[in-house]
């Protein structure tokens, strides 16, 4: 963009504001949310947590540590993310192609692991107040379950993610992956 161009911009957006003043909330809702990802395309430093044997009442966790890289695909209405990580209980690389719906506003979670060749189940959600949400129904061991997948505690450094299963239609459900993320790299977006 040219000074000019940028200084039309600048009287747009200043006299929008005076004529229509909309508080932040107000103007993340409106938003499409094809960007809500933006903050995590980079490097980062994971550390996660799985449990070993979902909705077994097992308490064992295995730990790993290990590089998480996200990268735009078509200017951020998707990306890829690349988890590879290492502990006592072995090697996770995991792969998740992230697409936005543009009608739907909505985010579909696409996970593949390296040792099984092909993606799960979709989960399928957006985010609100800076929390994404995410879902979907999967059968494990046999049983139909529901998933959940949320994105919290979202910093310029730093992001929580958590996956939860329910045997029970949602009204409980137990947690069996955490991942911490601590940016890496030193540019926010690419």
């Amino acid at each position: 963009m040219n000074r000019q161009t940028i200084g039309q911009l600048r009287s747009s957006v200043v006299g929008f504001l005076l004529v229509a003043p909309l508080s932040m909330a107000a103007f993340a809702q409106s938003t499409d949310g094809s960007h809500d990802f933006d903050f995590e395309i980079g490097t980062w430093k994971t550390h996660v947590s799985r449990l070993v044997h979902p909705l077994s009442g097992s308490k064992v966790w295995a730990q790993y540590d290990g590089t998480s890289v996200v990268s735009k695909v078509w200017n951020g209405r998707a990306n890829l993310v690349e988890l590879e990580a290492d502990g006592p209980q072995g090697h996770l690389e995991l792969a998740s192609f992230r697409l936005y719906n543009p009608q739907a506003h909505q985010w579909s979670l696409n996970v593949a692991s390296s040792r099984g060749g092909s993606f799960g189940t979709p989960t399928v959600g957006e985010f609100k107040d800076g929390r994404g949400e995410f879902y979907d129904q999967e059968t494990f061991n046999d049983r139909a379950i529901l998933v959940r997948f949320v994105i919290s505690n979202i910093t310029p450094k730093s992001c929580h993610f958590e996956q939860a299963f329910s045997a029970d239609g949602g009204k409980t459900w137990e947690v069996n992956w955490i991942a911490d993320d601590t940016r890496m790299d030193v540019a926010a977006t690419r």
